[in-house]
């Protein structure tokens, strides 16, 4: 089997359907994968420590095991015939074996790169793309410097780890300097502040790219957060064509300058004068992309699936507007409720709401269950329906 270096540009042979794709990490990323891929004939194996794994109950395998687990990476390299990862955090002793030991397309000089936010935001700067200002932190007394130096509200983050609003605190006021960094500095990691952003919109694009060199983006998606989790993906973008196209043309380039294999997730902040910076990378399928199942002639799994196995993109266009809604753990009971009563009473004239569960046993408050896609003739009749359905009315 082919070796690769860290950007994973040696690897030009097509993987064929029929072929096994191991995925490391056993979450919902990982079993809409599996779903997408089934569909064009690859068989799948996932390692994961949890039992039953939401990718687990789609796969042909699951190998229970601790994602440090040396000899568990080693029997999912020779069970797979290309392997992938649908999160971030992997160990990286065990990057090093699946790179040495298996097919990795997408490398692992891009991980590297995302798992750090000081690498990455030097790495989108070498691209020649905006971020925000920032400052790495090692001490309360450098907190205070670039606070005083970039105003509050700022940003202060780890620089690893963290998801939806974790490992960051909003310092609002220079009075809370002190017990930010005390709190944060506890991850034992570097620090980095942010300087905030008055943002108009949260915008976000998902990119692919494959061995070959093509590259395709998906259209642009406007997310709105509630407690820092994304709640809902629109698209199209409530903006004007012209930030659409710059979006994604941002996307592409990224993707290109850091020699993407597979799709990379580019979330990004607009100003009021039409400026966009970006915020943070994702190198595979993304919350904000799963409108794509439905509303796109691709989704972005079957073209995370294209771009690893050297197959030629789909077609990222955009065949109705959509609205994706995340579904907590508090929102299962009243989608539950929703979803038995009969047709006419479940949508509006011109709405489909399409439905997708992650096979997770407990439903927790504010954890990932599943999401809806609300395709409708407009943005404004799915948001509509939305707001009419009560489904996610719990959080108000």
């Amino acid at each position: 089997m082919t070796k690769q270096d860290g950007s994973g540009m040696s690897q030009q042979k097509v993987t064929p359907p029929g072929s096994t794709i191991g995925v490391l990490g056993g979450g919902q990323l990982g079993r809409m994968l599996a779903l997408a891929g089934r569909a064009m004939g690859y068989r799948f194996v996932t390692l994961d420590p949890t039992p039953d794994a939401p990718c687990g109950q789609v796969a042909d395998r699951q190998i229970i095991a601790d994602y440090r687990d040396a000899e568990a990476a080693r029997q999912l390299a020779q069970d797979s015939d290309v392997i992938t990862y649908e999160f971030e955090n992997v160990d990286a002793a065990v990057t090093e074996l699946l790179m040495a030991e298996a097919n990795v397309p997408q490398g692992s000089r891009l991980l590297h790169t995302t798992q750090h936010r000081l690498r990455e935001k030097r790495a989108i700067e070498a691209a020649g793309v905006k971020v925000a200002p920032y400052a790495e932190i090692s001490s309360a007394e450098e907190l205070m410097a670039a606070a005083e130096r970039f105003g509050t509200p700022c940003v202060l983050k780890t620089a690893t780890g963290g998801y939806d609003g974790k490992g960051q605190w909003v310092i609002r006021s220079l009075d809370e300097v002190e017990a930010a960094y005390e709190t944060l500095s506890l991850a034992t990691t570097e620090l980095v502040l942010e300087q905030f952003i008055r943002f108009e919109k949260e915008i976000s694009v998902i990119a692919a790219r494959s061995p070959r060199g093509e590259v395709k983006a998906f259209p642009a998606a406007e997310n709105i957060h509630v407690n820092n989790i994304l709640h809902l993906s629109i698209v199209p973008a409530r903006t004007t064509m012209d930030v659409q196209r710059q979006a994604e043309q941002l996307a592409i380039r990224i993707a290109e300058e850091l020699d993407v294999i597979g799709l990379i997730a580019v979330e990004m902040f607009l100003t009021s004068d039409g400026q966009l910076f970006v915020n943070e990378l994702a190198p595979r399928p993304h919350n904000s992309g799963h409108y794509t199942m439905e509303a796109c002639k691709t989704s972005q799994f079957e073209q995370h699936v294209r771009a690893i196995c050297n197959l030629p993109l789909g077609s990222t266009e955009l065949l109705t507007p959509v609205v994706m809604a995340n579904v907590l753990g508090q929102h299962v009971e009243p989608l539950l409720d929703w979803i038995v009563q009969p047709e006419s009473e479940q949508v509006g004239q011109g709405v489909t709401a399409k439905v997708h569960l992650y096979g997770k046993h407990e439903a927790k408050h504010n954890r990932k269950m599943g999401h809806v896609n609300v395709l409708a003739g407009s943005v404004e009749a799915a948001l509509e329906w939305i707001e009419a359905s009560n489904i996610w009315n719990v959080d108000k």
